[in-house]
């Protein structure tokens, strides 16, 4: 009889940590990238964007609602394409260097963070086709006389660690003499290093420019005029199935003017 009432009672509390363990598993994980992040939740499947926040108009932590969100012209992009193709948007925030590697690593299904698809680039990731076209600029100080790559010669320069910008900086340096380069994580951090004197000049794109000397009277930029322009695209794990996918509705963006849309949106009516 003692053995019965034993698996009696056993019986009746494997059903309840059964029952308990059903009534709190729902909706608490995060999906992952790679495997686990394109798979249902709920309605819509899950896809992992990761990004580096410090880049406005392209992606920045907007705080005027009184709550942390990223917001911006990449995001807003991600949002429509997702809406196209029946899925959510997580967006991660991390270092720019740490970007392809994220992709590499499956913690995330696509990139977007004013990304160029530079040679070394596509050897680590596959790439979309080009959204916006956008230019190098020379950050300095009003009183400067630093609007040239020629008068760089002797000084310091700060960029973003494995942005276009650090590579175009590197080729600069071997034409002018004495050029110093500064790498650093964040725009905001570059931004101040111009601020304060720390470096000389910072070398960032013309949109991210713009904003930041709209915001800083003591600053100013020049575009650096080359035949080259930086084209932005969004970066993908290599092989993966969505390029195709996202590649449809770029296009259908720039045919419909809902890409032209944006652009004013986050480019034109911020100037």
């Amino acid at each position: 009889m003692k053995n019965k009432k034993s698996v009696f009672s056993l019986a009746i509390s494997s059903l309840l940590a059964v029952a308990m363990m059903t009534g709190c598993g729902t909706g608490t994980q995060q999906p992952q990238a790679g495997q686990d992040a394109a798979q249902p939740s709920g309605d819509k499947k899950t896809l992992v964007m990761a990004t580096s926040a410090d880049y406005q108009p392209y992606e920045y932590h907007d705080l005027t609602s009184g709550k942390d969100e990223i917001v911006g012209f990449d995001i807003d992009i991600a949002k429509y394409i997702g809406q196209e193709l029946g899925f959510e948007v997580q967006v991660n925030d991390m270092n720019f260097d740490g970007l392809v590697p994220a992709l590499q690593s499956k913690r995330a299904d696509f990139v977007m963070a004013g990304m160029t698809p530079t040679p070394e680039r596509l050897q680590n990731a596959d790439f979309s086709v080009i959204y916006y076209e956008a230019r190098n600029t020379i950050v300095s100080k009003k009183d400067s006389n630093l609007t040239k790559p020629e008068q760089l010669a002797g000084k310091k320069v700060a960029v973003q660690l494995g942005s276009i910008q650090e590579t175009a900086a590197k080729e600069l340096a071997e034409k002018v003499e004495g050029l110093q380069i500064t790498s650093l994580n964040r725009i905001g951090e570059i931004v101040e290093e111009v601020k304060t004197g720390r470096v000389d000049a910072a070398i960032i794109e013309d949109q991210v420019a713009a904003g930041f000397v709209k915001n800083n009277e003591g600053l100013q930029y020049t575009v650096i005029e080359s035949p080259e322009t930086n084209g932005t695209a969004i970066a993908f794990p290599k092989g993966s199935p969505l390029v195709e996918d996202f590649n449809n509705v770029i296009k259908k963006m720039q045919e419909n003017g809902e890409m032209d849309k944006l652009i004013n949106k986050w480019f034109r009516e911020s100037e």
